[in-house]
């Protein structure tokens, strides 16, 4: 490995994220002085790019992006929030218990950790708010439960590890080792998101119980009614089928995640046009609009960091980082908690998506070379990074959560601190005990 190239490239990135480049921009240009660098053509930069966005698999990226925007627009969400509603009850924290809940079941349909926040906070916050919440807590719970919607399939982080992971083969030593890897699939990953997801959601309904026991917070005036709840799910029906058809379809095997993503948005449109009847022209317009300019702002920054990775892998040096590591200690539990404290800190300061295609290459030999399966490893580094959306600087979540409980930022991150902590815990959990997230594709075959 070249140190100067490494130099090089980082240096260039370090300096354009300081001065506030945005970070296609620092990707791209920290690429090209490398290149320049290393003599090669220019032109190899287009080729890379193109092939980056070449992939089949990739198309559900858009895909999931509209179908999670033409669900709220057909009153999707809104019913699945209904349901969670109702199972509040008069129980301690339960209508914060049930933001928990809305938030798993709108990750079902969404994959975005932002869209899940903005949905069920609209809602929630200020229901929690009349209960007598206070608005900093009702936020905080609403910002820390809207990572879910990253890690309950169908996510888009996902599908960008899958096409990020895709072409890192694991090395002939490792697979000497410890056998053969399993090979990495958008659908494994979806698959192996559901026990992790609910683990985490249920870690957080945990710190959630103590904390409103301590602060004296109850749940709705009202019993809990099992008629309250069916007719919720009656009016709900369809929008609960929505994760059921997505979900069912990917691991029964009948479609791949792309198809699914196909498949959800033809669904959203007959239940939001001839059913709910909510769903207009000017929506679907609002939607595509929505879907380009999420869409387009990730593929800019997919095409710049595949080139920064290639050239890190090219280079040898994610196994200098690898032997660097495990130099330090052959402990896999040490390494979980090196890897975990790195991307816990990543995810303070760089959006989720590049954070995954820059790391990807850096980081998945290391698992490689620990013996660990690369769908496990995605899992964890997902789990990871969503805590980042509940925690400062950065943290969209917590914007978010501001802007509609009128709570500053400040207060917000400090009221999040405590279930930043406890998913951090369960992220170690399902690090320590690969089974969490590779039972279940094994069980369904994949």
């Amino acid at each position: 490995m070249d140190g100067y190239l490494v130099e090089i490239l980082f240096g260039t990135f370090a300096f354009l994220m300081v001065v506030g480049a945005p970070i296609t921009v620092a990707l791209g240009c920290s690429a090209l002085a490398a290149m320049w660098y290393l003599g090669d053509n220019p032109i190899k930069m287009v080729q890379i790019s193109w092939s980056s966005v070449g992939s089949f698999p990739l198309m559900a990226l858009p895909s999931f992006i509209l179908a999670g925007a033409l669900m709220e627009a057909a009153g999707l969400s809104r019913r699945l929030i209904a349901v969670a509603e109702t199972m509040a009850g008069p129980f301690t924290g339960g209508i914060s218990a049930a933001t928990v809940l809305a938030c798993l079941f709108f990750g079902a349909i969404s994959g975005s950790g932002p869209a899940t926040t903005a949905a069920v906070g609209m809602l929630m916050i200020p229901a929690m708010a009349r209960a007598g919440y206070a608005r900093g807590y009702a936020a905080s719970v609403t910002a820390a439960s809207g990572g879910l919607g990253i890690i309950i399939p169908p996510s888009i982080p996902m599908v960008i590890f899958g096409i990020s992971a895709m072409g890192l083969q694991p090395p002939a030593e490792a697979v000497e080792k410890f056998g053969t890897f399993q090979s990495v699939s958008i659908s494994k990953l979806f698959i192996a998101g559901f026990f992790p997801g609910c683990l985490m959601a249920g870690m957080l309904l945990a710190n959630n119980y103590i904390r409103c026991r301590a602060a004296g917070y109850r749940g709705s005036a009202e019993p809990l009614s099992l008629s309250k709840i069916l007719h919720a799910s009656y009016k709900g029906f369809w929008a609960i089928m929505a994760p059921v058809v997505i979900l069912g379809g990917i691991y029964t095997g009948m479609f791949t995640p792309t198809e699914a993503a196909i498949v959800a948005i033809f669904y959203t449109l007959f239940v939001g046009v001839v059913i709910y009847r909510e769903l207009n022209l000017r929506q679907m317009v609002a939607a595509l609009e929505t879907t380009t300019w999420l869409a387009g702002r990730v593929l800019l920054v997919l095409f710049t960091a595949t080139i920064f990775g290639r050239i890190l892998v090219e280079n040898g040096v994610p196994a200098v980082i690898a032997k660097g590591m495990l130099s330090l200690t052959d402990s896999l539990y040490v390494i979980w908690i090196l890897v975990i404290a790195l991307l816990l800190i990543v995810g303070m300061f760089m959006e989720t998506l590049a954070a995954i295609m820059i790391l990807v290459p850096v980081m998945l030999p290391v698992a490689y070379q620990m013996g660990i399966d690369p769908i496990h490893f995605g899992i964890v580094m997902i789990c990871t990074l969503s805590i980042g959306f509940q925690t400062p600087p950065l943290g969209e979540n917590l914007f978010i959560a501001s802007g509609i409980s009128n709570v500053s930022m400040e207060e917000i991150s400090l009221r999040a601190l405590p279930f930043a902590i406890t998913g951090a815990v369960a992220i170690y959990i399902i690090a320590c005990f690969p089974q969490i997230a590779l039972w279940l594709p094994r069980v369904v075959g994949y």
